[in-house]
């Protein structure tokens, strides 16, 4: 059966949409697109624009960048009409969203950069609010992405630019679908199948998408509802379809009842949008008095009220005190600016809440709220929750409605059997409104999978067999805190964390059971930093008030006491406890000094915010990787997400809903090299992890959710090698391609080894011995790979659109920090040093890296040119630096004269442009270049050529001779 065509599917499409109700207009053109715009908006308003009028609606339309673009979609809008009376009139209707008008079109022609046409566009008012990109059965839809973000380097920008008004995106190939929102630093992890409640997929654009997702009410509800502008990225964020199933069940509870429910959503996909859009729309209800997020502890408080205010900026004013949180219960709350506050929405702990409504000096404030309609979201209600203080907010607030959300609840199997009556949330929560697990979340690569390793197991011999039987746990105190072991632990550790790291792209945490074990890890890593072992940054955070012992792990991790509650007065200073809590400390102010040496910044533990500050400055630096193992005992186990961590080291015993939260800090997607969670364990926790993923998935799910063993990998990676030889059996044949279908075969079948290679080499067991490709063969096929990437990146200058350019070439598999201008001096040093010797192998070794190593390419004729003609009559290894160095500032010069001769350009303020453009680390605006060019300013037909051509010349001179020198 031949491959449906692109053309057929968007014909089958557009008639689908037809009888959906869309009216089908041919528009070529901008032109034509503006004629009709003028005419939907008349309709829509129930107005008639006259030529100027219609002009100022244009003028309002063509301010701002895409985020702006989106709050004026959203706005009442205001000119004055030619008889100077004022008219309003509005883009859409966003409180009744079917009272809109639709229309589909295809081919819209836009001439930009280059000419583009567009496959399928949905008009809702004249506005293209919707671009569907087809591609044909069995292309990658990444294709079709990678295609849309050409679209707007080079097209929708351009004329009037309406295009920038898109709110969703949708790519297909007929049998996979995909949408997005629009924006442009999202990568295709960031696109979503959309499904049905139950989370089962609608792939088929034909038979399912369509009909549920492009139906006109429910996008229009998607966009107007839906759509959250997100004021701290500045970028549109739309609801995954768990997520619109969520909050679509509160709000129909608040509405039609006054039951509670809980919404159970696996850890990391994304709970935080899901129920600030949730209260968002809640708040907005005439019935509610107040919606109160509650969450545990400060860290999360701080979190969480930071990402809410990110989504709608000032919506929240976080409470600092109980008193601030009356006074925002009543009304009477003003900022430290002294503007009064009385916003709908609060954010609070649980620990204040309660303060509030138990404390007698609060009473007289708090009791007019009693009968008031309260609505209450819990985060991760299965900690914040099972406790006296739930009991006490449903007798204090009596016209209360609760919602708890969580990624672990608490069942049956996993309920604290030490409590007199075992409490689940649906006991406290009444019904779970929607479930999307773990498995979900995987099969829709929202979160990755876990590698889990297990380092070390204990044995013991069978008494009457005397054979060595592998055993769950041995949790002496003498076996699990022996030097012997903890220093063996550590080892291990420093051996492999580049590995598991991929040379520290990435982060790590590593939790063990208590705070005296970390004390002790924490010297021996210090130690070895000290005796030139590492250079790993070690930090380390914990609650240095008396500990209680976690012996069973039941699962409910002992999360530190709240900021406010570190005194360590509260217990009688001649007592043990006091001793031990006094020398934790201690060692935790002498572990705070060392990070404050380190990062050159003054953190202590002499007030709980003082305190509260190191915590949050770790939680940044984490983040951004200035961190590379962050020792905890239970701290950031939970509540805290970092794309950039993708690895937990595990020396306690972990159960259940605690052991999956752990777990989960490593599983956030970011990019292609990041493919999974890396699970090292020091313990024999393999038959809890597999009770974990059961009680919250099921039996099957393990396969799912924990990673394959390596011999699978392995055996992947020769049937993929066997797969790239079918189409070049020698690194040379690569040469002997002669079309770009044969080169976009050879790019495919290289990228899905280099995928597989990206697996393997986060195992220890990773060794090249047992593969039957070598690394220099590999290292071979990646250049020829990195050729072609150069060859499509020099056809984007010129007119003709390649089928290559919106391939994905992943660089990120193949990029190594490490592999810098740097490391190659010092061979060259150690070439020069050498120089009796054979030095053959050395040179072949620096080509090989200047041909297979990405950072270096751009740099690869110059560092050549500099081996061949400097390096020979410098006369000792000593001289190499200097001598390198007076050579690039030479080259670097010349490079910058000639950039400004041949474009015309000031020298002074071109060079002012690149310091600028450094220290800001974004990209100039092209009317910052056009200011940098002398004499006549180019045309309006010309500028936009002009100004991208310059502004990728100074990008490729920046890239060239300055980024990735550092000495």
């Amino acid at each position: 059966m031949s491959k449906q065509s692109e053309q057929i599917l968007e014909q089958q499409l557009i008639a689908q949409l037809q009888k959906l109700g869309y009216e089908f207009t041919v528009i070529n053109s901008e032109k034509d697109l503006l004629r009709n715009l003028k005419s939907q908006l008349e309709k829509h308003n129930n107005i008639t624009f006259s030529a100027t009028e219609f002009d100022k609606v244009l003028n309002i339309l063509s301010k701002g960048t895409v985020f702006e673009k989106s709050k004026i979609l959203r706005e009442k809008q205001h000119i004055v009409r030619d008889n100077g009376d004022n008219l309003y009139f509005e883009f859409l209707n966003t409180e009744y969203w079917c009272r809109n008008q639709y229309q589909v079109t295809n081919q819209i022609t836009q001439e930009g950069k280059y000419k583009n046409r567009y496959d399928v566009t949905l008009l809702i008012n004249g506005m293209p609010l919707v671009q569907i990109e087809l591609k044909r059965s069995g292309l990658e839809l990444k294709e079709a992405f990678n295609q849309i973000n050409r679209y707007q380097r080079h097209s929708f920008g351009s004329g009037n630019a309406l295009f920038q008004y898109v709110q969703i995106f949708v790519v297909s190939n007929g049998r996979n679908t995909k949408y997005y929102a629009n924006n442009r630093n999202q990568s295709f992890k960031q696109t979503f199948f959309w499904t049905d409640r139950e989370n089962n997929r609608e792939t088929n654009i034909l038979n399912g998408f369509t009909d549920s997702f492009l139906e006109k009410c429910h996008l229009s509800k998607m966009i107007c509802k839906y759509i959250v502008l997100n004021e701290a990225q500045k970028i549109p964020m739309v609801l995954r379809p768990y997520q619109y199933y969520a909050v679509e069940a509160i709000i129909d509870r608040v509405k039609n009842s006054t039951k509670n429910g809980y919404i159970w959503h696996t850890t990391g996909s994304g709970k935080t949008l899901t129920s600030f859009k949730a209260s968002q729309v809640i708040m907005k209800l005439p019935e509610v008095h107040k919606v109160v997020f509650v969450v545990d502890r400060k860290d999360l408080d701080y979190q969480t009220t930071k990402e809410f205010n990110s989504f709608s900026e000032g919506c929240i004013d976080g409470t600092d005190n109980t008193k601030n949180l009356v006074q925002q219960f009543t009304g009477t709350y003003k900022d430290k600016k002294g503007v009064s506050k009385n916003s709908k929405l609060i954010v609070t702990t649980i620990q204040k809440l309660n303060t509030a409504i138990t404390k007698l000096k609060y009473e007289a404030k708090m009791a007019d709220l009693k009968d008031k309609k309260i609505v209450f979201i819990f985060d991760e209600c299965h900690r914040s929750q099972f406790g006296d203080t739930h009991k006490r907010i449903k007798e204090f607030f009596s016209n209360n409605q609760m919602f708890g959300f969580t990624g672990t609840p608490i069942l049956k199997e996993n309920a604290n059997k030490s409590e007199a009556i075992a409490r689940t949330t649906k006991d406290l929560f009444d019904e779970c409104l929607h479930k999307y697990v773990i498995t979900d979340a995987i099969k829709d690569e929202n979160v990755l999978k876990f590698s889990v390793e297990y380092v070390g197991r204990y044995k013991r011999k069978d008494s009457v067999t005397e054979i060595d039987i592998e055993v769950e746990d041995i949790d002496t105190k003498e076996l699990m805190e022996d030097e012997k072991r903890l220093e063996k632990i550590t080892n291990y550790i420093i051996a492999n964390h580049n590995r598991k790291t991929h040379n520290k792209e990435f982060t790590a945490m590593f939790c063990v059971n208590s705070v005296p074990t970390l004390i002790k890890y924490y010297d021996i890593l210090k130690r070895k930093k000290e005796a030139g072992e590492h250079n790993l940054k070690i930090a380390t955070i914990f609650s240095y008030g008396a500990n209680k012992p976690d012996k069973d792990a039941n699962g409910f991790v002992n999360f530190e006491q709240d900021f406010d509650s570190f005194d360590l007065n509260v217990v009688a200073e001649d007592s043990p406890q006091y001793q031990k809590s006094k020398h934790t400390r201690e060692k935790l102010d002498e572990y705070i000094e060392d990070y404050n040496q380190l990062f050159d910044v003054k953190y202590s533990t002499k007030t709980s915010q003082d305190f509260y500050n190191y915590y949050n400055d770790i939680s940044k630096k984490v983040k951004e990787r200035k961190i590379d193992i962050l020792l905890v005992v239970n701290m950031f186990l939970t509540g805290f997400d970092s794309k950039t961590l993708n690895t937990l080291y595990v020396d306690k015993n972990l159960q259940y809903h605690g052991l999956i939260q752990a777990y989960s800090r490593t599983n956030r997607i970011l990019n292609e090299q990041k493919s999974q969670g890396n699970i090292v364990v020091f313990r024999n926790l393999k038959n809890r992890t597999d009770e974990a993923i059961t009680l919250f998935s099921n039996k099957e799910a393990i396969e799912i959710i924990v990673m394959q063993p390596y011999e699978e990998y392995a055996s992947k990676f020769d049937k993929a090698f066997e797969q790239l030889k079918n189409y070049v059996p020698t690194v040379d044949s690569v040469n002997d391609l002669v079309t770009e279908e044969d080169e976009l075969n050879f790019i495919k079948a290289f990228r899905d080894l280099m995928r597989i290679k990206n697996i393997l080499s986060a195992f220890s067991d990773f060794n090249w011995e047992s593969l039957q490709m070598s690394e220099q063969e590999f290292e071979d096929y990646k250049s020829k790979y990195l050729d072609l990437y150069d060859k499509v990146k020099s056809n984007n200058q010129k007119e003709k659109v390649s089928i290559l350019e919106d391939v994905d070439f992943e660089l990120e598999l193949i990029h190594r920090d490490e592999i810098n201008v740097t490391y190659i001096i010092q061979l060259l040093i150690k070439l020069k040093a050498d120089k009796q010797k054979d030095t053959t192998k050395a040179e072949k070794e620096i080509f090989n890296l200047l041909n297979t190593e990405t950072t270096l390419r751009s740099k690869r004729e110059l560092i050549e040119k500099f081996i061949e003609e400097n390096l020979p009559i410098i006369e000792g290894s000593e001289e190499v630096v200097s001598e390198f160095e007076k050579y690039w500032n030479k080259e670097q010069q010349k490079a910058f004269d000639k950039l400004v001769d041949e474009e015309k350009l000031s020298s002074e303020k071109t060079e002012k442009l690149i310091e600028d453009y450094l220290f800001a680390e974004k990209t100039p605006l092209r009317d910052e270049v056009l200011e940098l060019l002398e004499g006549e300013k180019p045309s309006l037909l010309q500028r936009k050529k002009l100004g991208d051509r310059i502004l990728s010349r100074i990008t490729d001179f920046v890239e060239t001779f300055i980024n990735g020198m550092a000495s």
